[in-house]
Protein backbone atom coordinates (compact mmCIF):
# COMPACT_ATOMS: atom_id res chain seq x y z
CA UNK A 1 0.00 0.00 0.00
CA UNK A 2 2.93 2.36 0.62
CA UNK A 3 3.79 2.38 -3.09
CA UNK A 4 0.25 3.34 -4.16
CA UNK A 5 -1.00 6.88 -4.74
CA UNK A 6 -3.88 8.24 -2.65
CA UNK A 7 -6.21 7.75 -5.62
CA UNK A 8 -5.16 4.10 -5.95
CA UNK A 9 -5.44 3.46 -2.21
CA UNK A 10 -8.91 4.97 -1.94
CA UNK A 11 -10.19 3.25 -5.07
CA UNK A 12 -8.83 -0.14 -3.98
CA UNK A 13 -10.34 0.15 -0.50
CA UNK A 14 -13.74 1.21 -1.87
CA UNK A 15 -13.73 -1.54 -4.53
CA UNK A 16 -12.88 -4.33 -2.09
CA UNK A 17 -15.47 -3.03 0.39
CA UNK A 18 -18.29 -3.01 -2.15
CA UNK A 19 -17.39 -6.48 -3.46
CA UNK A 20 -17.78 -7.79 0.09
CA UNK A 21 -21.13 -6.00 0.35
CA UNK A 22 -22.70 -7.32 -2.89
CA UNK A 23 -24.21 -10.55 -1.40
CA UNK A 24 -25.50 -8.66 1.67
CA UNK A 25 -29.04 -8.17 0.32
CA UNK A 26 -29.24 -11.88 -0.55
CA UNK A 27 -28.22 -12.88 2.99
CA UNK A 28 -30.90 -10.58 4.40
CA UNK A 29 -33.51 -12.24 2.18
CA UNK A 30 -32.33 -15.76 3.08
CA UNK A 31 -32.43 -15.17 6.85
CA UNK A 32 -35.60 -16.10 8.74
CA UNK A 33 -35.01 -13.99 11.85
CA UNK A 34 -37.31 -10.99 12.40
CA UNK A 35 -36.22 -7.56 11.15
CA UNK A 36 -35.14 -6.12 14.50
CA UNK A 37 -33.38 -9.33 15.49
CA UNK A 38 -31.41 -9.02 12.27
CA UNK A 39 -30.64 -5.35 12.96
CA UNK A 40 -29.44 -6.31 16.45
CA UNK A 41 -27.03 -8.99 15.25
CA UNK A 42 -25.79 -6.75 12.40
CA UNK A 43 -24.91 -4.26 15.12
CA UNK A 44 -23.53 -6.37 17.96
CA UNK A 45 -21.44 -8.93 15.98
CA UNK A 46 -19.52 -6.32 13.90
CA UNK A 47 -19.16 -4.17 17.04
CA UNK A 48 -17.56 -6.96 19.09
CA UNK A 49 -15.34 -8.25 16.28
CA UNK A 50 -14.00 -4.88 15.12
CA UNK A 51 -13.79 -3.48 18.67
CA UNK A 52 -11.55 -6.39 19.76
CA UNK A 53 -9.32 -5.93 16.69
CA UNK A 54 -9.10 -2.18 17.36
CA UNK A 55 -8.10 -2.84 20.98
CA UNK A 56 -5.34 -5.19 19.80
CA UNK A 57 -4.07 -2.58 17.35
CA UNK A 58 -4.53 0.65 19.30
CA UNK A 59 -4.94 -0.69 22.87
CA UNK A 60 -6.33 2.02 25.18
CA UNK A 61 -5.40 4.66 22.59
CA UNK A 62 -8.63 3.56 20.86
CA UNK A 63 -10.57 5.72 23.30
CA UNK A 64 -8.27 8.71 22.77
CA UNK A 65 -8.80 8.43 19.02
CA UNK A 66 -12.56 8.27 19.60
CA UNK A 67 -12.55 11.39 21.81
CA UNK A 68 -10.26 13.27 19.40
CA UNK A 69 -12.71 12.74 16.54
CA UNK A 70 -14.77 15.57 18.08
CA UNK A 71 -18.00 16.66 16.43
CA UNK A 72 -17.04 14.80 13.25
CA UNK A 73 -17.15 11.61 15.27
CA UNK A 74 -20.56 12.44 16.72
CA UNK A 75 -22.01 13.18 13.27
CA UNK A 76 -20.54 9.96 11.89
CA UNK A 77 -21.89 7.86 14.78
CA UNK A 78 -25.40 9.24 14.16
CA UNK A 79 -25.41 8.89 10.36
CA UNK A 80 -23.71 5.48 10.46
CA UNK A 81 -26.27 4.18 12.95
CA UNK A 82 -29.24 5.49 10.95
CA UNK A 83 -28.05 4.05 7.62
CA UNK A 84 -27.39 0.63 9.18
CA UNK A 85 -30.98 0.51 10.46
CA UNK A 86 -32.77 1.99 7.46
CA UNK A 87 -30.93 -0.28 5.01
CA UNK A 88 -32.17 -3.49 6.63
CA UNK A 89 -35.74 -2.23 7.15
CA UNK A 90 -35.81 -0.97 3.54
CA UNK A 91 -34.73 -4.35 2.15
CA UNK A 92 -37.50 -5.99 4.19
CA UNK A 93 -40.17 -3.64 2.79
CA UNK A 94 -39.40 -3.34 -0.93
CA UNK A 95 -37.56 -5.09 -3.75
CA UNK A 96 -33.80 -5.41 -3.29
CA UNK A 97 -33.30 -3.61 -6.61
CA UNK A 98 -35.34 -0.62 -5.39
CA UNK A 99 -33.28 -0.24 -2.21
CA UNK A 100 -29.98 -0.50 -4.07
CA UNK A 101 -31.10 1.98 -6.74
CA UNK A 102 -31.93 4.49 -4.01
CA UNK A 103 -28.44 3.94 -2.58
CA UNK A 104 -26.97 4.51 -6.05
CA UNK A 105 -27.98 8.17 -5.74
CA UNK A 106 -25.46 8.69 -2.92
CA UNK A 107 -22.73 10.08 -5.24
CA UNK A 108 -25.05 12.79 -6.52
CA UNK A 109 -26.18 13.60 -2.98
CA UNK A 110 -22.52 13.78 -1.93
CA UNK A 111 -21.88 16.28 -4.71
CA UNK A 112 -24.76 18.48 -3.52
CA UNK A 113 -23.65 18.35 0.12
CA UNK A 114 -20.05 18.95 -0.91
CA UNK A 115 -21.09 22.22 -2.54
CA UNK A 116 -22.55 23.55 0.72
CA UNK A 117 -20.29 21.96 3.32
CA UNK A 118 -16.90 21.61 1.63
CA UNK A 119 -17.35 24.60 -0.71
CA UNK A 120 -16.77 22.34 -3.72
CA UNK A 121 -19.65 23.31 -6.05
CA UNK A 122 -20.61 20.73 -8.71
CA UNK A 123 -19.97 21.64 -12.33
CA UNK A 124 -22.65 21.88 -15.02
CA UNK A 125 -22.39 18.17 -15.96
CA UNK A 126 -22.90 17.16 -12.34
CA UNK A 127 -26.01 19.34 -11.98
CA UNK A 128 -27.48 17.81 -15.14
CA UNK A 129 -26.77 14.33 -13.74
CA UNK A 130 -28.39 15.25 -10.43
CA UNK A 131 -31.58 16.44 -12.18
CA UNK A 132 -31.83 13.33 -14.38
CA UNK A 133 -31.21 11.04 -11.38
CA UNK A 134 -33.86 12.87 -9.34
CA UNK A 135 -36.46 12.45 -12.11
CA UNK A 136 -35.68 8.71 -12.30
CA UNK A 137 -36.14 8.38 -8.52
CA UNK A 138 -39.52 10.11 -8.68
CA UNK A 139 -40.51 7.65 -11.44
CA UNK A 140 -39.54 4.66 -9.27
CA UNK A 141 -41.31 6.17 -6.24
CA UNK A 142 -44.50 6.58 -8.28
CA UNK A 143 -44.41 2.90 -9.21
CA UNK A 144 -43.77 1.93 -5.58
CA UNK A 145 -46.83 3.88 -4.38
CA UNK A 146 -48.99 1.80 -6.74
CA UNK A 147 -47.64 -1.55 -5.49
CA UNK A 148 -47.20 -0.63 -1.83
CA UNK A 149 -43.39 -0.44 -1.62
CA UNK A 150 -43.20 3.30 -0.94
CA UNK A 151 -42.16 2.89 2.73
CA UNK A 152 -39.21 0.68 1.80
CA UNK A 153 -38.12 3.01 -1.01
CA UNK A 154 -38.19 6.06 1.27
CA UNK A 155 -35.97 4.25 3.79
CA UNK A 156 -33.63 3.31 0.93
CA UNK A 157 -33.37 6.98 -0.03
CA UNK A 158 -32.72 7.93 3.61
CA UNK A 159 -29.90 5.36 3.57
CA UNK A 160 -28.43 7.11 0.54
CA UNK A 161 -28.61 10.48 2.31
CA UNK A 162 -26.88 8.95 5.34
CA UNK A 163 -24.11 7.51 3.18
CA UNK A 164 -23.60 10.89 1.53
CA UNK A 165 -23.46 12.74 4.87
CA UNK A 166 -21.10 10.13 6.29
CA UNK A 167 -18.74 10.30 3.31
CA UNK A 168 -18.68 14.11 3.42
CA UNK A 169 -17.98 13.97 7.16
CA UNK A 170 -14.99 11.66 6.63
CA UNK A 171 -13.75 13.81 3.75
CA UNK A 172 -13.90 16.97 5.88
CA UNK A 173 -11.97 15.23 8.68
CA UNK A 174 -9.18 13.61 6.66
CA UNK A 175 -6.70 13.98 9.51
CA UNK A 176 -8.97 12.09 11.92
CA UNK A 177 -9.53 8.36 12.29
CA UNK A 178 -13.30 7.77 12.37
CA UNK A 179 -13.20 3.97 12.50
CA UNK A 180 -13.71 4.03 16.32
CA UNK A 181 -16.77 6.25 15.75
CA UNK A 182 -18.13 3.67 13.30
CA UNK A 183 -17.57 0.96 15.92
CA UNK A 184 -19.59 2.95 18.45
CA UNK A 185 -22.25 3.45 15.78
CA UNK A 186 -22.61 -0.33 15.50
CA UNK A 187 -23.12 -0.54 19.26
CA UNK A 188 -25.84 2.11 19.05
CA UNK A 189 -27.55 0.09 16.30
CA UNK A 190 -27.67 -2.97 18.56
CA UNK A 191 -28.94 -0.97 21.54
CA UNK A 192 -31.69 0.67 19.46
CA UNK A 193 -32.82 -2.72 18.12
CA UNK A 194 -33.21 -4.03 21.69
CA UNK A 195 -36.33 -1.87 22.12
CA UNK A 196 -38.12 -3.67 19.26
CA UNK A 197 -36.59 -7.15 19.06
CA UNK A 198 -38.96 -10.09 19.36
CA UNK A 199 -36.47 -12.97 19.60
CA UNK A 200 -32.72 -13.50 19.89
CA UNK A 201 -32.97 -17.11 18.75
CA UNK A 202 -31.01 -18.21 15.71
CA UNK A 203 -32.12 -21.57 14.30
CA UNK A 204 -31.14 -23.85 11.42
CA UNK A 205 -29.49 -21.95 8.54
CA UNK A 206 -29.56 -18.61 10.44
CA UNK A 207 -26.80 -19.99 12.69
CA UNK A 208 -24.52 -19.81 9.66
CA UNK A 209 -26.06 -17.04 7.52
CA UNK A 210 -26.32 -14.30 10.18
CA UNK A 211 -22.75 -14.49 11.61
CA UNK A 212 -21.28 -14.92 8.10
CA UNK A 213 -23.22 -11.89 6.83
CA UNK A 214 -22.24 -9.78 9.84
CA UNK A 215 -18.52 -10.44 9.38
CA UNK A 216 -18.10 -10.56 5.58
CA UNK A 217 -20.79 -8.11 4.45
CA UNK A 218 -20.87 -5.71 7.41
CA UNK A 219 -17.76 -5.67 9.64
CA UNK A 220 -15.03 -5.81 6.98
CA UNK A 221 -16.68 -3.39 4.49
CA UNK A 222 -17.57 -0.73 7.06
CA UNK A 223 -13.93 -0.43 8.14
CA UNK A 224 -12.77 -0.12 4.51
CA UNK A 225 -15.51 2.36 3.54
CA UNK A 226 -14.68 4.49 6.59
CA UNK A 227 -11.02 4.71 5.57
CA UNK A 228 -11.42 5.18 1.79
CA UNK A 229 -12.73 8.82 1.80
CA UNK A 230 -9.51 9.89 3.49
CA UNK A 231 -7.78 9.26 0.14
CA UNK A 232 -10.37 10.11 -2.54
CA UNK A 233 -13.42 12.44 -2.73
CA UNK A 234 -16.62 11.29 -1.03
CA UNK A 235 -18.62 11.08 -4.26
CA UNK A 236 -15.95 8.83 -5.82
CA UNK A 237 -16.23 6.39 -2.90
CA UNK A 238 -20.01 6.31 -3.25
CA UNK A 239 -19.69 5.71 -7.00
CA UNK A 240 -18.33 2.25 -6.20
CA UNK A 241 -21.74 1.41 -4.73
CA UNK A 242 -22.95 1.28 -8.34
CA UNK A 243 -21.35 -2.18 -8.39
CA UNK A 244 -23.67 -3.26 -5.59
CA UNK A 245 -26.62 -1.77 -7.46
CA UNK A 246 -25.83 -4.02 -10.41
CA UNK A 247 -24.47 -7.17 -8.73
CA UNK A 248 -26.73 -7.24 -5.62
CA UNK A 249 -30.04 -7.78 -7.49
CA UNK A 250 -28.33 -10.38 -9.71
CA UNK A 251 -27.42 -12.46 -6.62
CA UNK A 252 -31.04 -12.22 -5.42
CA UNK A 253 -32.48 -13.05 -8.85
CA UNK A 254 -30.19 -16.07 -9.36
CA UNK A 255 -30.81 -17.60 -5.91
CA UNK A 256 -34.39 -16.71 -4.96
CA UNK A 257 -35.80 -15.49 -8.32
CA UNK A 258 -36.90 -12.05 -7.03
CA UNK A 259 -37.51 -9.85 -10.06
CA UNK A 260 -37.79 -6.04 -9.96
CA UNK A 261 -40.68 -4.27 -11.71
CA UNK A 262 -40.35 -2.91 -15.24
CA UNK A 263 -40.49 0.65 -13.85
CA UNK A 264 -37.63 -0.12 -11.46
CA UNK A 265 -35.54 -1.55 -14.30
CA UNK A 266 -36.28 1.47 -16.51
CA UNK A 267 -35.49 3.98 -13.76
CA UNK A 268 -32.45 1.96 -12.73
CA UNK A 269 -30.98 1.97 -16.23
CA UNK A 270 -31.37 5.76 -16.35
CA UNK A 271 -29.73 6.22 -12.93
CA UNK A 272 -26.82 3.87 -13.62
CA UNK A 273 -26.13 5.21 -17.13
CA UNK A 274 -26.32 8.82 -15.94
CA UNK A 275 -23.86 8.29 -13.08
CA UNK A 276 -21.58 6.07 -15.19
CA UNK A 277 -21.39 8.65 -18.01
CA UNK A 278 -20.87 11.44 -15.51
CA UNK A 279 -18.04 9.49 -13.84
CA UNK A 280 -16.39 8.72 -17.17
CA UNK A 281 -16.46 12.39 -18.21
CA UNK A 282 -14.97 13.47 -14.87
CA UNK A 283 -12.19 10.91 -15.05
CA UNK A 284 -11.48 11.83 -18.66
CA UNK A 285 -11.25 15.50 -17.72
CA UNK A 286 -8.92 14.79 -14.80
Amino acid sequence: MKDLTDQQKGSLLAFVAVMFITPDSLFIRLSNIDTWGLVFYRGIIPFLSVFLVMLLIYKLNFFNILLNSGYHGIIYVVTFSITNITFVVSIQNTNVANTLLMIATAPMLSAILGAFILKEPPDKKTWISIIITFVAIVYIFYDSIKIGNFYGDILGFITAIGLAVGAITIRSAKSKNLVPAAVVGKLFVAIFALFFIESFTLVEKDLIIVPLMCILCVAIPFVLVTIAPRFIPAEEVNLFFLLETIIGPIWVWLIIKEQPSIETLQGGVIIILTIAIHSFLKLKKS
